[in-house]
C-alpha cells in the first residue's frame, strides 16, 4: 500500500442518517469492508454545521441527537474512486471528499 497514489476519502453525514433501516455510518463502512478497502474510521464529532447551517452540538443545554459521523478511509485512488458511485447512492445530506495521502506505515498485529 506504500504507493504514491494513495487517497484520503472523507465523509461527512449526520448520526441519524439511516440507509435500509441501520445507520448509515454503518451501512457505509460494511460496504467498505466488503468491497476490500484497507480500513475505515468512524468519528462522532461534539458540534459542527453543514450546508443547511444548522447546529449539531453535544452541548448539554441544546443536547442533539444528529451529531456529525465523519467516516474516513485511506486506500489507492483505484479502489476509492471504484466504491464512490456505491456511496453516491448511500449518501443523502452530506459532504463527501477526497485527498491525496502519502501512507508511511500500513500493517497489522505481526507484521
Amino acid at each position: 500500500m506504500n504507493q504514491p497514489d494513495n487517497r484520503l476519502l472523507r465523509i461527512f453525514i449526520g448520526e441519524s442518517d439511516t440507509h435500509e433501516g441501520q445507520p448509515l455510518y454503518q451501512a457505509i463502512v460494511l460496504t467498505l469492508r466488503r468491497e476490500g478497502l484497507a480500513g475505515a474510521t468512524v468519528l462522532r464529532g461534539i458540534e459542527g454545521f453543514g450546508k443547511s447551517s444548522r447546529l449539531h452540538t453535544a452541548h448539554v443545554l441544546r443536547l442533539s441527537e444528529d451529531l456529525p459521523i465523519v467516516i474516513e478511509c485511506v486506500d489507492t485512488a483505484e479502489k476509492i474512486e471504484g466504491i464512490l458511485p456505491k456511496l453516491e447512492t448511500m449518501i443523502g445530506d452530506g459532504l463527501v471528499t477526497m485527498e491525496r495521502v502519502e501512507v508511511r506505515v500500513y500493517r497489522a498485529d505481526g507484521e
